[in-house]
């Protein structure tokens, strides 16, 4: 609590923080270094938190966790590691069916990657989503539903949400796509611990994402990404791609349009969202697409940040009508 009794103000009543001296119903919060006077609210996640006498009381609501797979290669788990892995197969993106005895089978995302530009690396093409006896494969911007003879009946809806398609399923598995390379995936917290895949074990532990498919813990990006392929034929990622020194004519550009990331468009966002990886992720992108889309591949990296931004809050609108 910033609010204190003590010599600075008379007999009950407490220091604000500010030089001024109030009674203990009138003293204020804190919260990512920004004061809110008592009876504001906050968002944190997917609960509310109002400010009383100085302390937050926020409600308890499970959250849904998030996974998201964007631009060429870039991961951040439900635990929020953010890592790159530029895989040209199918992988697992996450499944609950993790091989021991008493996890079901009830849903797995897989997805498709393919190189985008010329340096070797990839991106997600589409997406595959086996809920009980459906399978739905999304691509091209659109989906299509295929029935499988075996399994349970999964019920799901779809609707669109702006530039996204959102698949909610009736298990708490939910699938946002901006139909290009973008892809979030939802879950409810009951699946907590249960899942696995380059999206981690959703455990609220970040230093255990890399469990591979034979159930090792890696440190390894790589080693982690290949053991999650969908096939044995497809060739195993040997070696981080730095796309910018493949293309160094380009890295400069590449560094100039991204660091809006780092600039005062986003301030409100810095100290909530560290902007360092999503920048780094944007000029790896900007280098790395060269053949054509160049333009797209740099708003999605940017507004794969500005995501995160809302999240957690705070809303940047970075969109002009010369950039993006």
């Amino acid at each position: 609590v910033e609010c204190i009794s003590g010599c600075v103000c008379p007999e009950g009543l407490f220091d604000d923080g500010k030089g001024g001296c109030v009674a203990e119903e009138d003293c204020p919060c804190i919260h990512n270094n920004q004061w809110y006077s008592p009876g504001e609210n906050i968002t944190v996640d997917c609960n509310t938190c109002t400010c009383e006498k100085g302390l937050w009381t926020c409600t308890k609501y499970v959250c849904y966790g998030t996974c998201m797979i964007y631009g060429s290669g870039h991961y951040i788990t439900f635990d929020g590691k953010f890592y790159d892995f530029d895989g040209n197969c199918e992988y697992a993106a996450t499944q609950d069916f993790c091989g021991d005895k008493n996890s079901s089978s009830s849903f797995s995302i897989i997805t498709e990657n393919v190189p985008c530009g010329t340096t070797g690396v990839t991106c997600s093409k589409a997406i595959k989503m086996f809920l009980g006896k459906t399978e739905l494969k999304l691509e091209n911007k659109d989906y299509k539903a295929i029935q499988r003879d075996t399994g349970d009946d999964v019920r799901y809806w779809n609707r669109t949400v702006g530039l996204y398609l959102v698949i909610e399923a009736s298990n708490g598995v939910m699938l946002i796509w901006d139909k290009k390379t973008t892809v979030f995936i939802k879950l409810t917290p009951d699946y907590k611990g249960k899942v696995c895949g380059l999206c981690g074990n959703f455990d609220d532990k970040s230093n255990n994402d890399f469990t591979t498919r034979s159930g090792v813990q890696e440190t390894n990006a790589l080693k982690f990404g290949n053991s999650w392929k969908q096939s044995s034929v497809c060739p195993d990622v040997m070696e981080e791609i730095k796309p910018c020194d493949v293309k160094p004519h380009r890295k400069s550009w590449a560094e100039k349009e991204c660091s809006i990331i780092r600039s005062e468009v986003f301030t409100i966002c810095h100290s909530k969202v560290d902007p360092i990886p999503f920048y780094e992720a944007c000029v790896h992108d900007a280098c790395s697409c060269d053949s054509g889309g160049d333009c797209e591949c740099f708003c999605s990296a940017v507004a794969a940040y500005a995501q995160e931004c809302t999240k957690s809050q705070a809303c940047v609108f970075w969109r002009t009508p010369d950039i993006c």
